[in-house]
């Protein structure tokens, strides 16, 4: 079962890569800036060796799978579809790249009318979930940590390159969690 799991994730990963990839070529040819670019690897960095140590850890230190699994990968499973809600929604601008084109306004529809950034939401529940649905809790706190210190980092270069091509209001919006009751209905 870990197998598959991590096997799905891997097909995952190549798969965003590939679109990733793509939609960076294509907003770089409509006058796209990127930022952050000094960030980029160790975002990459934390993610490879977040695999390397799910595995280690998984074959060496796990007593097993989780026994509320089913719970966890319940959890996995709803942030994906938020991960393909967002991904959907943003189109050919969505990218593993901070890439804004002067001119063009922020998406604001799909997850993005809630929060402001629903796929490194989606991230951080799987970097937490996956682990721990395999019984590899080190893995789960320590790369939970580590993705909260670089996202604080990422974000903030994010919003910063929003608000240079004019993003306006980007506080309206919570960053993670929708606000319930509060605001428009």
């Amino acid at each position: 079962m870990f197998a598959a799991l991590l096997g799905f994730l891997m097909a995952e990963r190549i798969v965003e890569l590939s679109l990733a990839g793509r939609n960076r070529r294509w907003a770089m040819r409509q006058g796209g800036r990127e930022s952050g670019r000094w960030h980029y690897p160790l975002l990459v960095g934390m993610h490879a060796l977040f695999y390397a140590s799910l595995c280690l850890e998984y074959a060496g230190l796990s007593r097993g799978w989780d026994r509320f699994w089913p719970l966890w990968l319940l959890i996995f499973l709803v942030a994906q579809g938020v991960r393909v809600w967002a991904i959907a929604s943003l189109g050919r601008f969505w990218n593993t790249r901070i890439i804004v084109i002067p001119g063009v306004k922020p998406v604001a529809k799909g997850p993005y009318r809630f929060i402001r950034h629903p796929n490194y939401a989606v991230v951080a529940v799987e970097i937490f979930t996956v682990p721990v649905m395999c019984g590899a809790y080190f893995t789960a706190i320590f790369f939970s940590a580590l993705n909260a210190i670089l996202l604080r980092i990422r974000i903030r270069e994010e919003e910063r390159a929003l608000k240079s091509i004019g993003a306006a209001n980007l506080s309206a919006l919570p960053r993670f969690m929708p606000r319930y009751g509060r605001g428009k209905s």
